[in-house]
């Protein structure tokens, strides 16, 4: 193939379609699921009716004219990337991020690749002993985040199709309040948008997730919880009450030493968050909250947010 055709019509870099024809090799893809079963699919994995309507709309149907011939290769290749690492525990990106607003077929390709690797990754959590309800709630963390990424009018994608790409391959687990990373010697902490994150909720997960691990990979071996977020910033002291839960979720971490992170901008991080928005003026943003005012506040006053990192023991 020519590589340089396929990323002129797919409009990425060259750089981009090499590394997918790098990683993903001659290595074997996976089928997507039968499209009568699409529907009953998507619903467990908490697609809402109008992102799972887009996703069927596009539907690489056999002779689509929607899929262009490149497009059927990087849906094709990008599953084969990501199923090569079945069982990695970094992030990936499972390729290029694509000019979306072409329709259904390119805002969803990634979207169709996760769907192709859902029985892929199950296989892996049987393997492993893990309890189909923990797969589907865990695989579920993609209606979620298409449900975000609509709010934020196509902003958030670019991270989420990367993220994504963890639970694909068996290495986050949604466990109660939080989600959990498999990694060398640490459990990577995750916080997901769902209700209040009250102290008793985050130890029942915790325990949870102390239980689970050994379980299931009794040959890995961790000494700590650690996590990477702006909601480890010690400024927020300066805005929240004593009482509040991300103070308390904060004062169980032992932080590192402050390194600036390469590629990262708490910032941004936290406008994606706390109002899924990154455009939205700050005169403009909603002050509903104690949280919302402080990181508009602080912006507004000129200062940054930082990315801390930190742990505690298991």
């Amino acid at each position: 193939m020519d590589l340089d055709d396929t990323a002129a019509r797919l409009g990425v870099s060259v750089e981009d379609v090499e590394r997918v024809h790098r990683l993903a090799g001659d290595r074997p893809s996976a089928p997507l699921p039968a499209k009568a079963d699409a529907p009953a699919i998507l619903d467990r994995l908490a697609v809402r009716p109008d992102d799972a309507a887009e996703i069927m709309a596009g539907w690489p149907d056999p002779g689509s004219p929607l899929w262009t011939p490149e497009l059927r290769w990087l849906l094709d290749r990008s599953i084969a990337l990501v199923r090569a690492d079945l069982g990695g525990h970094g992030w990936l990106s499972p390729g290029p991020e694509l000019p979306r607003e072409r329709g259904p077929a390119w805002r969803h390709l990634y979207v169709y690749a996760y769907l192709a690797l859902v029985d892929v990754v199950r296989g892996y959590h049987r393997d492993h002993g893990i309890p189909d309800a923990v797969s589907w709630t865990t695989l579920a963390d993609l209606g979620r985040n298409l449900a975000v990424d609509r709010r934020m009018h196509r902003e958030g994608w670019p991270v989420m199709q990367s993220w994504l790409t963890l639970h694909a391959r068996g290495s986050v687990y949604e466990l109660g309040r939080l989600q959990y990373q498999r990694g060398d010697t640490d459990i990577g902490v995750h916080i997901f948008e769902s209700g209040p994150m009250t102290p008793e909720a985050v130890a029942a997960s915790l325990d949870e997730a102390r239980a689970f691990f050994p379980r299931h990979f009794p040959d890995e071996r961790y000494t700590a919880f650690s996590c990477g977020s702006w909601l480890l910033d010690p400024q927020l002291l300066e805005y929240l009450p004593e009482d509040s839960n991300i103070v308390r979720f904060q004062r169980r971490f032992e932080l590192d030493p402050y390194e600036e992170p390469e590629g990262l901008d708490a910032d941004v991080e936290v406008l994606r968050f706390v109002f899924r928005t990154l455009t939205t003026p700050l005169d403009q943003l909603p002050r509903r909250t104690v949280l919302q005012r402080a990181i508009v506040d602080h912006l507004k006053a000129g200062r940054h947010w930082h990315w801390r990192r930190g742990r505690f023991p298991i």
